[in-house]
């Protein structure tokens, strides 16, 4: 059992936890994350929300790379860490889930109450008329246009972007929305974008019904994270953090916990459910 984990658990125990989780808690499931250990090896420009809207190039790059990138991410199923936090909501020990996560293992695992910060790939939306399509039917749209692409065996994201050549992307041809003809994005918040404020109201309300923010596997590092952090230390809440590498709250942690989310979940789940 990783270092702190009983001092983990004595934290937890009796109190009502908000959770944070970030792309930590799913590399588990094989989905790499942006800051961790085997991240920092990776030199990588995620997409932007304004190149994006803006550049014709940028979509076309995004979803020629998420063409390859989205098999592997529908793939991907729910680790020992999600399930804890499924169990940990259905003993009634939470007051909710904040992910900032865009996977959707959450709701796979079987939580339920859930406020996804940033969206899911799971959806596209068209830019012009809000449409939405669902990103396996978008795929099968993309496979009908681009019938010699094929999987490559290349390295994948967290926001299901994948590394390409650039002459691949040059071929590419985008599908346009069925609706209207519009511009298809995933139904995600980009690198810049912002996160829709009905959203951070309702996680801030998980956080202020809470008696403690438990953070997992989340480096903090991006503000729509790092506010409920924030948040937390003014209303004087104890914070615990589950990750693998420095996050930027250490400094106000009351339990650091350094070890793989799975084991210490897993862990919390059984000695409080």
């Amino acid at each position: 059992m990783a270092h702190g984990t009983g001092e983990l658990i004595d934290l937890l125990g009796g109190k009502r936890i908000a959770i944070l989780t970030g792309a930590g808690c799913s590399t588990e499931s094989g989905i790499p994350d942006y800051r961790g250990p085997a991240a920092r090896a990776r030199v990588r420009s995620p997409i932007q929300h304004r190149d994006f809207v803006q550049s014709e190039a940028t979509r076309r790059r995004y979803w020629a790379r998420s063409a390859i990138g989205w098999p592997r991410m529908a793939s991907a199923r729910p680790n020992a860490a999600h399930v804890a936090i499924a169990e940990l909501e259905s003993s009634g020990r939470l007051t909710g889930l904040i992910t900032q996560n865009v996977d959707r293992l959450h709701h796979e695992a079987g939580s339920r109450n859930v406020v996804e910060l940033h969206g899911a790939l799971s959806e596209v939306r068209c830019l012009e008329c809000g449409a939405l399509e669902t990103r396996d039917g978008l795929q099968r749209r993309i496979d009908e246009l681009n019938p010699h692409f094929r999987a490559r065996d290349v390295k994948t994201a967290p926001d299901g972007d994948a590394e390409l050549d650039a002459g691949l992307v040059d071929a590419f041809r985008v599908p346009a929305c069925v609706a209207c003809g519009g511009v298809l994005k995933p139904d995600v918040v980009f690198f810049g974008g912002s996160v829709p404020r009905e959203r951070v109201l309702a996680a801030f309300a998980m956080l202020d019904a809470a008696d403690v923010l438990l953070v997992v596997g989340s480096s903090l590092a991006v503000f729509s994270g790092y506010r409920f952090a924030l948040r937390a230390a003014e209303m004087r809440l104890p914070i615990a953090i589950v990750n693998r590498g420095e996050t930027r709250a250490d400094a106000q942690a009351a339990v650091r916990v350094h070890g793989d989310a799975g084991e210490v979940l897993s862990a919390v789940a059984r000695a409080l459910c």
